[in-house]
């Protein structure tokens, strides 16, 4: 059996913690090796217990979960954050994806998704919902020109594995689709990445709506793998 997934608990409820970490702890690849009740701790313990994923409240005291996924992407942690929040609005996607993190889940939608999504993002994939993501393209939408200098040197390859990278497919799940093997589409994904000059994979989601590269219809289906 391969290793478990690290998990660090960052929620200023003890009772949700407490709730959460039942979950998650009886899932045979997870393991719950720390909690933090605000954001300052979130950080310190994230940076003392190096977990691969940080499920992170975004509103605790000591400057919330937007504020602390800076930080710890600020320190260079290979950390993944995953933020659990309350509200559904479209607003709080790009925030989350801009601060680094690698998606969020609904507290209403944690027993359903939050397992599948610490699995997607431990994997260095980006979890979205669907509808969430459509409901953002259209405000980002625009007429933007993609026509800079980095984006016309990548080719049209790598611009099609940047596309179903930010409509959140997975890698094998783009190689299958350009009938490429996995270990092609990280050489293409990790090619467009330095000519972008974007360091983390939530970067390249973040960058594809803004420059408008993403179809309208892109999130009609859901694009994360089945559990």
């Amino acid at each position: 059996m391969s290793e478990r997934i690290r998990i660090l608990l960052a929620d200023d409820h003890a009772v949700l913690r407490a709730g959460l970490r039942a979950l998650l702890s009886a899932e045979p690849d997870m393991e719950v090796v720390g909690e933090a009740g605000d954001g300052e701790e979130a950080v310190r313990q994230a940076a003392l217990l190096r977990p691969d994923v940080v499920v992170m409240d975004i509103a605790m005291p000591g400057g919330g979960g937007l504020q602390a996924t800076r930080a710890i992407r600020a320190l260079g942690l290979p950390s993944k954050v995953l933020i659990l929040t309350m509200h559904a609005e479209e607003q709080y996607l790009l925030p989350v994806i801009e601060a680094g993190g690698s998606g969020y889940v609904l507290k209403s939608g944690a027993d359903s998704d939050l397992i599948e999504a610490i699995r997607i993002v431990s994997r260095d994939e980006v979890f979205l919902y669907p509808s969430a993501a459509k409901m953002l393209l259209g405000k980002y939408l625009e007429r933007v020109d993609a026509s800079d200098a980095a984006y016309d040197g990548l080719t049209p390859r790598e611009r099609e594995v940047l596309r179903l990278t930010a409509e959140g497919y997975t890698g094998q799940e783009i190689a299958e689709r350009l009938v490429l093997s996995p270990k092609t589409i990280d050489t293409y994904r990790q090619r467009v990445m330095e000519k972008l000059n974007l360091h983390h994979r939530s970067e390249l989601v973040k960058y594809a709506l803004r420059k408008g590269l993403l179809r309208p219809d892109a999130f009609d289906e859901p694009a994360r793998p089945a559990s």
